[in-house]
């Protein structure tokens, strides 16, 4: 059986190893990038940011030592300065397409696709530095639920909790990310060694000041502390300026815990990914799926100075048969040749779950989205084979955009693949 990896990406991409390239020759000059800011003096006072009161909430993190792919070749200079002029420029446009006051909800689903929480966000993004050395700052604000103290008949104005992240700069993007980024397409993925920021979110937008931080606390699912894979997929709206961040966390086991979604629209009000899609119920979820796509696929190795790998152009025919099974045949044409990859994929349907003969599971989720993953991806690496993981994004009934990030048999991310396809 053909690994489901390999069947989503044309065959010139496929088996990237996972020492190919994703930085400068070791030759190259270090360069010294300013160290990790974990606080902004222009973000000092958040209430000029959004105008809302926010509590500052500190956070411990550890320091993991993080996986980088070595370079596995020297290059020439010219080449050499060909790929740092682009890998510059991919971080400027990664940047300024993440600038801005964004406003929106966070959504948290169990592995069967039903909704646990909903959390008002807001998050702020700036930049500052130049050139090889700019860096991206972001801060989170979560609103709080009211106190289990506060008092009877007063109405106190709602409070938010402040979380810096990290910041994003070449090194990080690089080295901890690996991030796989289309500036044309507005798409990018990610890679967090923890879910702290995520599990945070959930306990200040949840809990709020109640939260005694129990390891396990009660009405509350929190991600595993040690996760064995936390993917960020994020696309960007086709109609408006609009994105939806998704998480895939899967348990130390490598079996899907929980979807987490940031739906985020830029200095308007937060979307509402319930009333912002006609498409809620199984039914209709389903039914947004079946039916013939076409389109073109690009595919990226990981890095800021990921290169473009392989183009395709992509047909997928979803349909129901008789038998009341989801029958999927995807036909993947390399640009440039006449490689054509044919898969022919089995599934069936249960609630909000598609599980494949493969084992690969779609869950479907409201506002026209669905994620896919491995149902094991610990059987996967143990049976030496590369997986994926993947984020579908239906605005309307006729265009679909997809974003796939392929890791490879020892479970490092080795490449993204950004979809466009129309239904005809």
């Amino acid at each position: 059986m053909v690994p489901m990896a390999e069947t989503l990406i044309p065959t010139c991409a496929r088996g990237i190893p996972s020492n190919f390239p994703n930085s400068r020759s070791s030759t190259a000059p270090r360069r010294r990038f300013p160290p990790p800011i974990t606080s902004i003096s222009g973000h000092s006072n958040p209430k000029t940011t959004f105008g809302f009161p926010t509590r500052s909430f500190g956070v411990q993190r550890r320091v993991l030592k993080a996986e980088a792919a070595s370079s596995s070749s020297a290059v020439g200079e010219e080449t050499k300065g060909d790929q740092e002029s682009m890998s510059i420029d991919a971080l400027h446009r990664f940047i300024d397409i993440n600038l801005g006051k964004w406003n929106g909800s966070f959504y948290q689903f169990d592995a069967q696709g039903n909704l646990l929480q909903t959390v008002s966000t807001k998050l702020s993004a700036s930049s500052y530095g130049e050139d090889e050395l700019i860096s991206l700052i972001q801060t989170l604000y979560i609103k709080q639920p009211p106190s289990s103290t506060s008092i009877s008949g007063y109405d106190s104005e709602p409070e938010w909790m402040e979380y810096k992240i990290k910041e994003t700069n070449m090194f990080t993007v690089d080295k901890y990310q690996q991030i796989g980024f289309f500036p044309r397409e507005k798409a990018f993925s990610l890679r967090y060694q923890t879910a702290g920021m995520l599990e945070t979110v959930l306990r200040a937008g949840v809990l709020g000041e109640d939260d005694i931080e129990e390891e396990t606390p009660r009405n509350l699912k929190i991600p595993s502390h040690r996760p064995s894979v936390v993917c960020e997929n994020c696309l960007y709206s086709l109609k408006k300026d609009m994105r939806a961040r998704t998480f895939h966390i899967m348990d130390p086991k490598g079996v899907l815990e929980m979807l987490l979604i940031f739906l985020e629209e830029r200095e308007n009000e937060a979307p509402n990914i319930t009333s912002y899609c006609s498409f809620k119920d199984i039914s209709d979820k389903l039914s947004l799926l079946l039916g013939r796509w076409e389109g073109h696929s690009i595919t990226k190795r990981s890095g800021v100075y990921g290169a473009t790998v392989a183009e395709a152009d992509t047909v997928a025919l979803l349909e129901m048969d008789d038998k009341g099974q989801l029958i999927q045949d995807i036909t993947s044409t390399t640009t440039g040749s006449s490689t054509t990859t044919n898969v022919h994929w089995t599934g069936t349907v249960s609630n909000n779950l598609v599980s494949f003969d493969g084992g690969f599971q779609l869950t479907l989720l409201p506002g026209g989205m669905y994620m896919g993953c491995p149902c094991d991806i610990g059987r996967s690496v143990a049976q030496s084979q590369p997986f994926h993981l993947e984020f579908c994004w239906m605005e309307s009934p006729e265009k679909r955009q997809r974003l796939v990030r392929t890791y490879d048999m020892e479970g490092l991310a080795v490449s993204s693949t950004y979809f466009y396809e129309i239904k005809v």
